[in-house]
């Protein structure tokens, strides 16, 4: 497989932020990065499945690019660059379908290190949220668990705020790059994450949020985390996308049973039904992953 730079990672990842699968393909058939700026437009075309139109603005951004100290500007602005190569790269990724070739974080990057559990639900969550999370989150925190998350506003934000109300620490994963905060009236909770916890990402960080980026996001907190808890889901909801991801990998998904009332109900019985684990306080999640203290 060819060889690369940090610095021509990066440039490369600015300018297409390409997963680990393309990367290899890529290297593959290139001697290394270094030399992307000498392959013609129709060759990268073929490799990469791209229009000739996407291929000729690769290679031209490319060379431009390089010429910029890209680790350093990223350390500049308090940015940790956590290429598939480095040892704080979460080795769990490796086993998604296309795992990010570079993620970029901001925070504490030694709670990669530590066991993650994910608490995910709707963007729509209620008090029940709250209220399951009083009983979920602290045994959790207690036995040293990370919260992950995926920094919504509703079930996600609530999580967060619960690990942190409770004296644990978090791991928000975004949609988006590190330049952006959405949605904005997560803001403050974003600023004392990025201070104090850990806000990841494999977006590069002028990137802006958009719809298809959400669901790319799920299967990182899912990659990273050693189960799932579902607090509040509709029928149709996002984070049905994170379970199946869950599901795929052998992970055990725990799920709050709601209210036969609720709609917010509708998609966690169902997921109760499909053969999920019912959960009402954290020592059954520490009990169920074997972690009799």
């Amino acid at each position: 497989m060819g060889s690369f730079s940090l610095n021509e990672l990066l440039a490369l990842h600015y300018v297409y932020p390409l997963t680990l699968n393309k990367l290899d393909r890529l290297l593959n058939e290139i001697s290394s990065l270094g030399t992307l700026h000498d392959v013609s437009p129709a060759t990268l075309e073929t490799i990469l499945h791209i229009s000739t139109e996407n291929a000729n603005k690769i290679i031209t951004n490319y060379k431009r690019l390089l010429k910029n100290n890209l680790p350093a500007a990223y350390n500049h602005e308090g940015i940790h660059v956590i290429p598939y190569t480095d040892p704080n790269y979460p080795q769990s990724l490796f086993a998604l379908v296309d795992p990010p070739a570079v993620l970029y974080g901001k925070g504490d990057i030694t709670l990669l290190k530590k066991r993650k559990i994910a608490i995910i639900g709707s963007r729509m969550a209620t008090n029940y949220t709250l209220k399951a999370l009083e009983a979920i989150v602290p045994p959790l925190v207690e036995k040293g668990f990370i919260i992950v998350s995926g920094l919504a506003k509703g079930a996600d934000a609530m999580a967060h705020e619960a690990a942190i109300r409770y004296g644990g620490k978090t791991i928000g994963i975004l949609g988006n790059g590190l330049f952006h905060i959405y949605p904005k009236q997560n803001e403050k909770l974003a600023l004392e994450m990025a201070k104090n916890h850990l806000l990841l990402t494999e977006f590069p960080p002028y990137v802006g949020p958009k719809k298809w980026h959400f669901p790319l996001r799920n299967r990182i907190i899912s990659g990273i985390s050693e189960a799932i808890v579902v607090t509040e889901a509709a029928r149709k909801s996002g984070t049905l996308i994170t379970t199946d991801h869950a599901l795929e990998h052998g992970k055990d998904v725990f799920v709050v049973p709601g209210p036969i009332d609720s709609k917010l109900s509708e998609g966690t019985n169902q997921l109760l039904r499909e053969g999920a684990i019912p959960v009402w306080s954290g020592q059954q999640i520490l009990d169920e992953l074997n972690l009799f203290f």
